[in-house]
Parts: structure tokens; C-alpha cells; sequence
């Protein structure tokens, strides 16, 4: 046994030492795709020369002002956070349902988040006039968040008996309650009209155009709360791994980690969701290959999770706007394009097609 022991502490040690290398390049990765992020778009604008009038104690031109600070900075904050949001939402899931192609869209949340987005457009003319006044530009993201926690809640009561969270009944509640959120979905788009149809395309494919520092202060802090509590879930994530006996009898309580993980999850998908639209693939893709790189311990693949997760959808983002400019492909279909091949080569290395 100490000879075992002896054998495996050079691979512990070396996988967790390519964890920390792993974290200080997806930083790096990071810090690249915001500066490319900034630098990039239909205006012309030197951000160079932009920091170095801030570095002179020189003030900014209107020109500068509006499109760096008021247009590129929200957009690329909103990017990163819904990317975090998204890819630790699904290093979660996985955790949680022991299985590395599960995906936050299983427990529903994105289809109840997108039922609620799409009523706002559909019968948002139906609103009271005080209300609509109140809630102006941002009912579509309001309904959108309250619809990812309506879905939640609605799973939790299914899955829920004497105090204790099945994950089969919640997974398959899901896929129930997903189904049926797209039968309404479909029902509404059905009755909508020409405008209200292109309106629900767009918000369907996802986009970060309409990011504002206005809605950033509404989700922001929810995704950062709920990215922040995924954090004390880890070492309980960790011996989930082993099953929910043995994780018991580790001293890990498992019902209250259940419940965590679950209100974590619907916070962050549901806040990225009704900021971003529909945009698939980076919550599945991003867990699944840290996975690969630097195994499944959740003290690293959280906030690795987190930080491949910002620089892939900020990447994807300047993507969307650089191929077609000065027009702007949806975002949800640069991730598509980027994730289905891989999440295909994920499928055929599982079922052993591939020997890589």
C-alpha cells in the first residue's frame, strides 16, 4: 500500500501542478481576448493611444468616450461573466449528475428562461401601461431571469421528497419541463408577428449588442454571487464523485450540497441567459476539456472553468463581429460552429472511435 501510495503521489502532484500552469495561461489567454475585444469593431478607434491619454491624466475624446467606455468595455464585461456563467454552471451539472456530457439546459433552466423571454416579446403589449413603463427595455431580461427561476423552482418540488433531492427525478423533470417550455415557446412564436419573429430570432441565437452597464448591474452581481458559492462546492463535488454514500460518510452533506449547487446553477444560467439570449455548447465543451487537461478535481476546473469560459465566448464575440462588418453574426452561432465539432469528438473519443 505505501508503495502505491509512493507510485501515485508524482501523478497527484504533477496534475495538480498542471492545473496552476493551466490557470496562469487561461489568465493570460484572458487578458489577450479582452484587449483584442476592446480593439475591436466598425469604429475606428486606437486603444493605445486611448490608455495612453488615461496614463497622460488626459481625458478621453467624445469619440473615445462613448465607443470604448459606453459600447466595447459593457460588452466585453458582459461576455465574461456569461461566459464564466455559463462554463461554471456546467463543471457543476457534471459534478452534480456524475457524468461529464451533462449540460445546464437538463435542468431546465435555459428553456424556462427562454419561454420567459419569449412571452415578453410576444404578449409584452399586453402589459399594464404602468408596469411596462417601469420595467422599459428590460422586461425581455427580467422575464428571461424570472422564467430560469419559475423552471427551478417547479424542479425542485418534483424532485424533491422528505427533505431530499433525487438527481435521476431531477434529470428527468428536466427533460420533461424542457419539453414542455418548447411547446409553449412554439405556441408563441406561432401567434407572433413579422417584427416580434425577428426579434425572437435574434435573442434566440444570442448576442451581447444590447450589453449596458445598466443591465450588467442587474445580472452582474448575480452571477458573480452565484459563480462565487459554486467555489465552496468543490471539495463536496469532489466526493460526489465517489457516490452519495460514500460522500456521506466523508462528512459532506450532500443534501445541502444538492441544494446549493442547484440555486448556483439557476442563478448564473438564468442571469446569462436573460442578458445574452440563447448561446449553446459553452457550458458542455469548456468543463469537458479542462477535464481532459487537467483532470476532474474542482479546486482547479471551477475557476479554470470560469476563466475558459470568459475567453472563449469574448473570443467567439469578436468573431461574430468581425466576419460579416460591419453586421454582427449571432453569437450563439459562432459557439455552435466552434463547439458542435468538438462536442462530436467528445461523443466518438467516449465510445472509444477515436484513440487519441
Amino acid at each position: 500500500m505505501v508503495a502505491i501510495a509512493e507510485a501515485a503521489a508524482p501523478t497527484a502532484g504533477d496534475r495538480r501542478q498542471r492545473a496552476r500552469r493551466t490557470t496562469l495561461g487561461l489568465m493570460v489567454l484572458t487578458l489577450v481576448a479582452a484587449w483584442a475585444s476592446l480593439a475591436t469593431g466598425a469604429a475606428e478607434v486606437s486603444l493605445a493611444e486611448a490608455l495612453g491619454r488615461l496614463a497622460r491624466g488626459e481625458p478621453l475624446t467624445l469619440h473615445q468616450q462613448v465607443v470604448l467606455m459606453d459600447i466595447r468595455l459593457p460588452r466585453l464585461a458582459t461576455g465574461l461573466l456569461v461566459g464564466a456563467a455559463l462554463a461554471v454552471s456546467g463543471a457543476v451539472m457534471q459534478g452534480l449528475f456524475r457524468n461529464p456530457l451533462a449540460d445546464p439546459g437538463l435542468v431546465g433552466v435555459g428553456a424556462g428562461a427562454g419561454l420567459g423571454a419569449v412571452t415578453a416579446i410576444v404578449l409584452g403589449g399586453f402589459l399594464p401601461a404602468s408596469l411596462a413603463a417601469l420595467t422599459g427595455t428590460y422586461t425581455v431580461p427580467i422575464a428571461a431571469f424570472l422564467g430560469g427561476w419559475a423552471a427551478t423552482l417547479i424542479l425542485y418540488r418534483v424532485s424533491t421528497r422528505a427533505g431530499r433531492t433525487s438527481v435521476a427525478t431531477m434529470l428527468l423533470a428536466g427533460i420533461a419541463l424542457g419539453a414542455l417550455a418548447g411547446a409553449a415557446t412554439g405556441l408563441l412564436v406561432y401567434v407572433a408577428d413579422d417584427q416580434q419573429l425577428r426579434d425572437l430570432t435574434f435573442w434566440g441565437l444570442g448576442s451581447l449588442a444590447g450589453a449596458s452597464w445598466t443591465k450588467l448591474a442587474v445580472a452582474g452581481p448575480i452571477m458573480l454571487t452565484a459563480m462565487a458559492g459554486t467555489l465552496w462546492l468543490a471539495r463536496g463535488l469532489n466526493g460526489l464523485a465517489l457516490g452519495e454514500a460514500a460522500a456521506a460518510h466523508m462528512g459532506i452533506a450532500v443534501q445541502r450540497m444538492k441544494n446549493l449547487a442547484i440555486l448556483a446553477v439557476a442563478g448564473a444560467t438564468g442571469a446569462a441567459v436573460a442578458v445574452s439570449g440563447g448561446i449553446g455548447f459553452v457550458g458542455i465543451v469548456v468543463p469537458h476539456l479542462l477535464r481532459l487537461a487537467t483532470g476532474p478535481d474542482h479546486r482547479f476546473l471551477l475557476p479554470n472553468a470560469a476563466l475558459l469560459g470568459a475567453s472563449l465566448l469574448v473570443g467567439a464575440d469578436i468573431l461574430s463581429r468581425s466576419v460579416i462588418a460591419p453586421a454582427e453574426l449571432p453569437i450563439g452561432i459562432v459557439t455552435a460552429l466552434l463547439g458542435a465539432p468538438v462536442f462530436l469528438w467528445i461523443l466518438l473519443r467516449r465510445r472509444g472511435v477515436l484513440d487519441l
